[in-house]
């Protein structure tokens, strides 16, 4: 996957930290990420990106993260859905 709205400052910028939100919209997914580095806060970077699915955001993260080289402890994610109830199983 190519993500092509990432903004980034620099060329050669290295990243710590990943947040994201992904957000239930009525067509898809909205994922919205920032990357920056944790000492560096000059070095960072965001963006905006559709998905017709929730694993289709989950994949994007995790590529983003594994591109970066971003462990998992250093990634925040928060989830926005419509009617919570309606993915979750009882």
């Amino acid at each position: 996957m190519r993500y092509t709205r990432i903004r980034s400052r620099g060329s050669r910028t290295r990243f710590t930290h990943l947040a994201a939100c992904v957000s239930e919209e009525e067509d898809g997914f909205t994922v919205q990420v920032r990357l920056y580095h944790e000492v560096k806060p000059e070095n960072c970077a965001w963006g905006e990106e559709t998905a017709d699915s929730f694993e289709t955001a989950s994949a994007m993260l995790g590529d983003l993260a594994a591109s970066f080289a971003i462990p998992q402890s250093h990634v925040k994610i928060s989830v926005r859905m419509a009617n919570s109830r309606d993915a979750t199983r009882h």
